[in-house]
């Protein structure tokens, strides 16, 4: 590793140790830590101070953190829970968000004019940032409640059915031979799935060994873990699809095989991830975003918020209170769940990251896409927490207790 790295690196770390201090200090802590680290990186990266460059080595690492925040939005997914009613109305609400994304950047000349690059847009206005909330979720003890399960029935959908669109409509390839490869990293995921849980059922003499070296120096099931996560990524890299199919697919398949948890393994991830690897990844995304082509087109950028409101948070709503929800939900209750499910970011990067790449998307309309779901990120939780004054006992758990 070159010493220009060492020193970004050095730059990432101190960053992402100082943001959840500046955040404490908000009064009520109204920025949240991913927000600052966003504006960290912008401002440390090329753009601005250019004491951040960011190489091949911190991109890889970037791209693992990219891999554990899916990795544990996909364990967060008890695919049960994407069975029920609910989580059918919230598959097809995505769909209608998909199909207004597209008749709305089809109808606006202003985006970008190639299929693949104006098929992007229309993929990042529709997603949910399911793992960004997650701990907002927890944290603000909503979680488990009516509130915390529209948001998983909807929001889920917000994370899965763009990854699947990304792998299959941003291909560059023939249909035929995307939907072979799709097919064969689906297998191959399940396999990753189905094999370790026959092992864990049949195999005590594998399961005894694995779980008494769980805590000592061999750390086996965090080994395990990493086995499944960079395998699966490598594959997708091989496949050549995008490395968040098969993050997201190592979650799910973790949730296969451990269906009612691991609290010490969940503590080790979280420590790996949300330590290291997922804030490098925030910081990294905010290096990427050219304040002077944000701030150049001003209009633009609230362009793309009102957009996410219109696409994904206006169906939700009006799905919400359709005669087949649940008449429980209160009107401020609906609100809650579709801002929530309209944060957006690390889709948007992985959307843009696709594009840009393929020459389909101008840098200045990613930094404006990337700035847009990090706005998100911001005001969509703030804005939820307004509507959710006076409905606290609804939206809390259903035994009234912190989860």
């Amino acid at each position: 590793m070159e010493q220009t790295e060492l020193i970004t690196l050095l730059v990432i770390v101190i960053a992402a140790f100082l943001c959840p201090i500046a955040a404490s200090l908000i009064p009520r802590k109204l920025i949240p830590e991913t927000v600052l680290l966003l504006v960290a990186g912008m401002v440390a990266g090329p753009y601005v101070l250019g004491i951040a460059q960011i190489g091949d080595a911190v991109k890889l690492l970037s791209d693992l953190g990219l891999g554990f925040l899916f990795l544990l939005a996909g364990y967060e997914i008890d695919p049960k829970d994407l069975a029920g009613r609910q989580a059918r109305r919230g598959l097809l609400t995505w769909i209608v968000s998909f199909a207004i994304a597209v008749l709305v950047i089809v109808l606006l000349p202003s985006f970008e004019q190639n299929a693949f690059g104006w098929l992007s847009v229309a993929i990042a206005l529709t997603t949910t940032a399911f793992g960004t909330l997650v701990p907002i979720l927890k944290e603000r003890s909503i979680a488990d409640g009516p509130i915390g399960k529209g948001i998983l029935a909807y929001g889920a959908w917000g994370e899965i059915c763009p990854i699947i669109a990304i792998a299959f409509i941003l291909s560059t390839r023939d249909r035929w031979l995307t939907t072979v490869i799709l097919l064969a990293f689906c297998t191959i995921a399940v396999a990753s799935a189905i094999i370790p849980a026959h092992i864990r059922e049949k195999s005590r003499s594998i399961v005894k060994l694995v779980s008494d070296n769980a805590e000592n120096n061999a750390q086996m099931t965090v080994r395990a873990v990493m086995i499944l996560l960079i395998g699966l990524i490598a594959i997708s890299a091989i496949f050549d699809l995008d490395i968040v199919l098969g993050a997201f697919a190592a979650g799910f398949a973790l949730r296969f095989v451990i269906p009612h948890g691991d609290n010490s393994l969940e503590h080790k991830l979280n420590g790996i991830g949300y330590g290291f690897f997922i804030p490098l990844f925030f910081i990294v995304s905010g290096a990427k975003i050219d304040p002077a082509a944000v701030a150049e087109q001003p209009l633009m950028l609230l362009l793309f918020i009102g957009m996410l409101l219109v696409v994904r948070a206006l169906p939700i709503f009006i799905s919400l209170g359709l005669p087949a929800s649940d008449p429980r939900m209160p009107l401020r209750a609906r609100a809650t769940v579709a801002l929530y499910c309209t944060t957006a970011l690390p889709l948007i990067v992985a959307v843009t990251n696709v594009a840009v790449n393929a020459e389909a998307m101008s840098a200045d309309t990613a930094s404006l896409l990337v700035a847009a779901g990090g706005i998100t990120v911001l005001l969509m939780p703030l804005l939820a927490s307004l509507t959710l004054r006076g409905i606290d006992r609804y939206s809390s758990s259903p035994r009234g207790k912190r989860p």
